[in-house]
């Protein structure tokens, strides 16, 4: 008996949940799946890893298989857009999970894919099409797939598909879409723009918030660690020894970053893998695979990864570049406290990056504890970046308590070490070396870590 049974879903399809894993709805899921298949528009705001996605595909599934006849040529029924090739990949994957052993096919549309083969799906009609919106236009000014007959629309992540400017996209979609149709909206945050989009795509809608925007899982735990930007890859190799066994996954700002961190990393012995925009959708799929398997222990990842991941295994992110939009931040530490879970998350802050720091703990309405380094002093100048400007920025951390009970020393430092159970990542390394300075894992003869490095697959 699963409490799905409560939902009024069709037998069939709970069996495939049964089958699938899901036995108990989360709060989004009770909410919302009932609204849906009561023919409502729905407005839902919810943080990631909430199951947004059975959300919305459980109640329009059920919905599509009371149709009970297949899909006219190069028709699509439902409809549901995502920002990410990985996130369409996602939310393909579950619902194909969902309509195991019925009559229904899951069609993706996604960049760097072939035309040709895309188009070849379509053909026949298409039940339910995850796509990407820019894919999607291509096809229709190909006359490979018609919205005439589309009766679900579903955005997903809406607001990171406003930040990727996909908002003349949509707009375009919209008018090729029936006036008379359900559209379901889902997304993290709340800006402006999103309040447009809504009156423009919704009908009376019925709004559901089961978490602030802006606010992460209850199960991660946060801190941050000040260090210097030449000493972040001798820290990340520390904290990474002290897990070895345990998934995690790392945020680069830039791609060339990313890259570079990831190579530094298996030099250093351990099975890492790297994900970002110059890396081809076949290899970033082969990437997350060997992640999501457990070949790659570590995936370091541009903010085109931050909504796309969802592998329960992952334990611990790690911000090595803070973002410059802080509810990137939120986004990226929802990939660890998945279902239930417990994660960590830790950033590393340089002098330079202060004032992202404070953008982010203003919009998470929070002081990150500090578990390692010195917060920059009363007064601290934050240096001058290439064509950008030297700015005064008081530290508002002298003498302060952070939040979490760490006792902050005069200057903001951490005056103890992490509560994360770690073998000395806090202030000082292990040995007495400096928390910015050289890992406690030194090279052995062979040039390879020799401690607290993970196997390499």
């Amino acid at each position: 008996m699963s409490e799905f049974d409560t939902l009024g879903l069709n037998p069939t399809l709970l069996k495939a949940l049964v089958k699938a894993g899901f036995t108990q709805p989360t709060p989004i899921q009770v909410r919302a799946i009932p609204e849906v298949m009561a023919g409502r528009d729905i407005m839902g705001l919810a943080q990631t890893g909430t199951g947004k996605t059975a959300a919305f595909g459980l109640p329009v599934v059920h919905r599509i298989m009371e149709i009970g006849r297949a899909p006219q040529p190069k028709t699509v029924r439902a409809l549901i857009l995502a920002p990410t090739r990985e996130l369409v990949n996602q939310i393909a994957d579950n619902l194909s999970a969902f309509t195991r052993g019925t009559h229904l096919k899951v069609v993706t549309v996604v960049g760097g894919a072939s035309l040709f083969a895309q188009s070849t799906k379509l053909a026949r009609g298409t039940d339910i099409l995850v796509a990407t919106p820019g894919r999607l236009i291509d096809l229709l000014d190909r006359r490979a797939v018609t919205l005439e007959e589309t009766q679900y629309l579903v955005l997903d992540e809406a607001d990171q598909m406003l930040d990727l400017g996909f908002i003349h996209a949509l707009r375009k979609i919209a008018r090729l879409l029936p006036e008379e149709r359900q559209t379901l909206l889902f997304s993290a945050t709340m800006p402006k723009l999103m309040s447009e989009l809504a009156e423009s795509y919704l009908k009376n809608p019925i709004r559901i918030e089961v978490a602030p925007p802006g606010k992460p899982a209850d199960k991660v735990t946060q801190a941050v660690h000040f260090v210097s930007q030449g000493d972040k890859a001798n820290l990340l190799r520390r904290y990474l020894g002290e897990h070895e066994s345990e998934m995690a996954l790392v945020f680069s700002r830039t791609k060339h970053g990313a890259e570079k961190l990831m190579k530094l990393l298996v030099s250093w012995g351990f099975s890492a893998g790297s994900i970002h925009g110059n890396k081809s959708q076949s290899q970033r799929e082969r990437t997350l695979k060997s992640f999501r398997d457990g070949q790659l222990m570590v995936l370091v990842a541009t903010d085109v990864a931050a909504r796309g991941i969802d592998i329960p295994g992952v334990r611990h992110v790690y911000n090595f570049d803070l973002p410059n939009v802080p509810e990137n931040y939120v986004h990226r530490i929802g990939r660890t406290a998945r279902a239930g879970a417990e994660g960590r998350a830790v950033a590393f802050c340089a002098p330079a990056e202060y004032g992202e720091l404070r953008a982010i703990e203003k919009t998470l309405k929070m002081s990150l504890p500090v578990i390692g380094g010195e917060a920059p002093a009363e007064g601290f100048i934050i240096p001058k970046a290439p064509g950008g400007r030297a700015g005064q920025k008081p530290s508002g951390r002298a003498g302060a308590k952070p939040a979490g009970g760490f006792a902050a020393k005069p200057g903001g430092g951490a005056g103890k070490k992490p509560s994360f159970g770690g073998k000395g990542a806090g202030g000082r390394a292990p040995g007495g070396s400096s928390a910015g300075g050289r890992s406690s894992g030194q090279r052995s003869s062979n040039g390879r870590a020799s401690s607290g490095r993970a196997a390499v697959a």
